[in-house]
């Protein structure tokens, strides 16, 4: 069996890491050999219905190192391997399109790489080369909780396959020198193939949550909620769809968690930024030196989680964006976005309560990540919605700037007035228009000094009334006016476009008398 760690050698410097004092090419090789036998085997057994006894199956099988009538032979220690609920975790693995033939290709004919391990559970991590699968080493606890948990998970993913909650396709024991090493399968959210500029682990508590120097000091380094509101301060933006469809998923998988009585899980986020060309292009070469595929399980990317029914696999998932989400930084850098949730194998049992009572005395209660799972399902939803995602505004029009449109299209207007045309070719038609406009100078109402600014068009008339003022520089047209000394001075505009630009909330058109007083200029309509 061929192994890899993360940077593509064939081991890391130095010795070499142990797990519950196996070494990692042992149980890599004990892994796959398991897998290989326990899987083949399972491709004997008729298709049928779950059933609930189906769940506490526990199947076993000795591997001895010389080999017998049904195992291989290998020069690893003897081992044995168990496999829990295999009918349960066939059904899961057929649900997400994942054919025996490839689940065996995926973990046992291709080398597993090592990945680094960021959290604080010292639990160790393989991922296979095609991207598709992670194997993890659980604790006894957590793989017992997974057992209990088997069948209302069977029950979501029923409901509803597209989630951000981890898909779990398989559950394993080896038990070797009376070591107990228990594994489980699952869906990769990060794939290799596009480089993260920035990892984090999201829990919405601010208690401890910054990434340590140590892990600062790594070449791509998981960073945390404090992190995040450092280097992110304005959030993630997406448009008013996708971020619905996030929060809607986010909703419904918090939802499924809390009534498990589950808390401590996280959310994986991992950014890669478009414009950066410095090895980050998309569908870069792996540790192995090939170009890696997109992932072809269902609804295994991120863009398939949070999609709504009715799109196919293929149609989500493209050579663009490999499965990631489209988002925007507040300064519009492009960028993608993958993510899921994760160590959702923590329930609030009596000894979580206990670590939250005790942190609660020390340090505020609500800042520590320990709490019951309806506050941390709250407190988590809230931190995402509030500081990680954000829509899109929609861009709107100011009111400065429909004023200044309509003066540029009266501007535009009277730019054509026929200037040629002589004043006393429309003297005797003026006065008499001036005679009109004084008698609608009582709409004033207050017998205040008014001025009127009397617009013709090819359509029709307008009567302006206000307090005098002076006219724009910027609307420049031809204006006659009165002695200011009178009652009522009026202005004459003669335009030949008929489409003077006034917005349907002011009915104004902006212009400047002797007074800036900040009026308002009103517009009346006679027909012509």
């Amino acid at each position: 069996m061929s192994t890899t760690t993360e940077n593509g050698m064939g081991g890391p410097r130095g010795r070499e890491k142990t797990y519950k004092k196996t070494t990692s090419s042992a149980l890599k090789g004990a892994i796959q050999l398991g897998i290989g036998y326990t899987v083949g085997n399972l491709t004997s057994k008729p298709d049928r219905d779950v059933l609930m006894q189906d769940f506490y199956v526990v199947e076993s099988v000795f591997l001895p190192s010389e080999g017998s009538n049904l195992t291989p032979a290998h020069h690893y220690p003897d081992f044995r391997f168990k496999t829990y609920a295999p009918l349960a975790f066939r059904y899961f693995r057929d649900l997400f399109g994942i054919k025996p033939d490839d689940y065996l290709y995926s973990l046992v004919n291709e080398p597993l790489i090592e990945l680094t391990n960021p959290g604080a559970s010292g639990s160790l991590f393989y991922l296979t080369s095609d991207d598709e699968f992670i194997i993890k080493t659980v604790q006894h606890k957590e793989a017992k909780f997974l057992q209990r948990l088997l069948p209302g998970y069977y029950m979501n993913l029923n409901q509803n396959p597209r989630t951000l909650l981890p898909k779990f396709y398989g559950l394993y024991c080896i038990q070797s020198g009376g070591i107990n090493i228990r594994l489980v399968v699952m869906n990769n959210v990060l794939p290799r193939s596009v480089k993260m500029h920035y990892k984090y682990d999201l829990k919405g508590s601010t208690y401890k949550r910054r990434a340590s120097r140590k892990e600062r000091e790594k070449s791509c380094p998981t960073y945390k909620d404090l992190d995040f509101q450092d280097m992110h301060e304005e959030g993630l933006h997406f448009d008013t769809e996708t971020f619905n469809n996030i929060m809607k998923t986010l909703q419904r998988d918090c939802r499924v968690l809390e009534s498990f009585k589950i808390m401590d899980y996280s959310l994986l986020l991992g950014v890669h930024v478009l414009d950066h060309r410095e090895g980050g292009e998309l569908g870069q070469a792996g540790g192995d030196g090939r170009r890696p595929v997109g992932q072809r399980v269902l609804y295994s990317t991120a863009m398939e989680s949070i999609q709504g029914d009715g799109k196919a696999a293929e149609a989500v998932t493209t050579d663009d964006t490999m499965g990631g989400i489209p988002a925007k930084t507040h300064k519009d850098e492009k960028l993608l976005i993958y993510l899921g949730i994760i160590d959702i194998l923590q329930s609030y049992r009596f000894i979580k309560k206990l670590e939250h009572s005790w942190k609660a005395l020390v340090y505020d209660g609500d800042s520590v990540s320990v709490h019951r799972p309806g506050f941390y399902a709250s407190r988590f939803l809230k931190f995402l919605s509030t500081r990680v995602f954000r829509k899109n505004q929609p861009f709107r029009f100011s009111p400065s700037k429909r004023t200044r449109t309509s003066i540029h299209a009266l501007k535009s207007s009277s730019q054509e007035i026929l200037s040629s045309q002589a004043d006393e070719r429309h003297g005797e038609d003026r006065r008499d228009r001036l005679g009109g406009a004084r008698s609608l100078a009582s709409l004033d109402g207050q017998g205040k000094e008014s001025n009127i600014i009397y617009v013709t068009t090819n359509l029709s008339h307008f009567y302006c009334f206000r307090p005098r003022r002076r006219l724009c520089e910027s609307s420049r047209v031809n204006v006659s006016s009165r002695s200011r000394d009178d009652v009522a001075s009026s202005s004459t505009f003669t335009l030949e476009d008929s489409a003077i630009c006034l917005t349907s909330e002011q009915s104004t058109v902006d212009v400047d008398m002797d007074r800036d007083d900040g009026s308002v200029l009103d517009v009346y309509l006679v027909s012509s």
